[in-house]
């Protein structure tokens, strides 16, 4: 069977110096595991790159899936072949051939672009460049153009093998899930958090994800969409596994406690307790949610500090500078807004009263709160909380 290949580069990695190797194992094992279901490909780390050797049946189905790892900024698929002159000017033409076949768009123009890693090869890139850009010229009739091609064919030069590409897909960027620690997302149905769990995961954090449950006022349904939410992220390599908290009995509890226009307030600081406690359990040692400043009345900048003062780990919110249109995008992006505006509600719009309060301090919580054992409240619904591994 005929192999092809994905070499896959990364950006950021580069600037680790003394770390850079450590990020680029992590970087090799999470492409093995977005490939785990393809058992003939095989991951190699050449000169500064993460290379896939696949049957090309397969190539496709590698592409879909390293187009997800964080990490790596782009990839090609294409194919290896001897390191020398004659073999790269035919391989060149070939490549060519087949791209203006798939897409007669491209005869516009095109150019070649060489990278010679292996210095001991006799000809420099630029005289790669002349030679190939030549060749294809001359086969196909198609004008070089330097500055804005149609078609650009890449060829770089390793020990004694090339890898030739006519072709250049994105991939997410950022680093490598698990090089910057784990935390554990507060997960609802809606379309912030799920796009906040992803911006984490750029940034290198490995996830675990908990979601507050309210039955019966919330329906399975809802659980149902949470959890779709959930495995729509694991194709991203963002989560690992769903705790299912049971929160109706500490709502009711805060709700009859406290005044009624704190009552968001006071479920989402008792949240933050219960994630503080399912954190100790799994070594996470950041909690993320997907609060924005200001898009709703609980993320005013007082209530988001009162809010984060119950908890003890680092509170992390990548989307508190988004608006909303920026949420939408990125949503739609990755694949979870369709899901998200399902319409089957979360906890959180229970018992909620017309005029929630947007200036809560943290003394006014602590007196709605007095009188309950907010500690033993928390730990008892971490214990009891389902852990779905996903």
């Amino acid at each position: 069977m005929s192999e092809a290949i994905v070499l896959c580069r990364f950006g950021e990695l580069f600037l680790k110096l003394g770390n850079r190797g450590r990020f680029e194992q992590k970087l090799a094992s999470n492409v093995r595991a977005a490939l785990a279901d393809l058992p003939q490909a095989r991951v190699e780390t050449p000169y500064g790159r993460v290379l896939v050797r696949i049957p090309n049946a397969d190539l496709e189905a590698a592409c879909r899936r390293v187009e997800r790892v964080f990490g790596l900024v782009s990839l090609s698929p294409g194919k290896a072949v001897a390191a020398d002159l004659p073999t790269l000017e035919a391989e060149a033409v070939e490549a060519a051939r087949q791209a203006l076949a798939r897409d007669p768009s491209k005869a516009r123009s095109f150019r070649i672009e060489a990278r010679r890693s292996d210095k001991r090869f006799p000809h420099t890139s630029q005289q790669i460049a002349i030679v190939l850009g030549a060749a294809v010229n001359q086969a196909t009739g198609v004008p070089v153009d330097l500055s804005d091609p149609a078609l650009v064919i890449g060829v770089e030069v390793a020990t004694n093998t090339a890898y030739l590409f006519a072709e250049t897909r994105p991939a997410p960027g950022g680093l490598p899930v698990g090089t910057s620690g784990h935390g554990l997302l507060l997960l609802s149905g809606g379309i912030d958090s799920p796009a906040a769990a992803w911006l984490a995961a750029k940034r290198g954090v490995s996830l675990d994800a908990v979601y507050f449950h309210s039955p019966p006022f919330v329906g399975e349904k809802s659980k149902d969409k949470v959890l779709t939410l959930a495995r729509t992220l694991r194709g991203w390599q963002v989560l690992g596994s769903l705790f299912v908290v049971n929160f109706t009995e500490a709502q009711k509890r805060l709700r009859e406690n406290g005044p009624a226009e704190m009552a968001v307030v006071l479920y989402r600081r008792m949240m933050m307790r219960v994630a503080d406690a399912l954190a100790d359990r799994i070594s996470a040692t950041t909690l993320v949610t997907g609060e924005s400043v200001g898009q709703v009345a609980s993320q005013t900048l007082l209530n988001l500090h009162t809010i984060e003062s119950a908890a003890r780990h680092l509170v992390l919110r990548p989307l508190a500078t988004y608006d909303k249109n920026d949420t939408i995008a990125l949503a739609r992006r990755i694949g979870t807004f369709d899901v998200s505006v399902l319409p089957y509600e979360d906890c959180c719009s229970l018992f909620v009263p017309p005029h929630p309060t947007t200036g809560a301090r943290p003394a006014d919580a602590e007196r709605a709160e007095a009188g309950l054992d907010l500690v033993a409240m928390a730990e008892e619904l971490a214990e009891t909380a389902e852990r779905i591994r996903l």
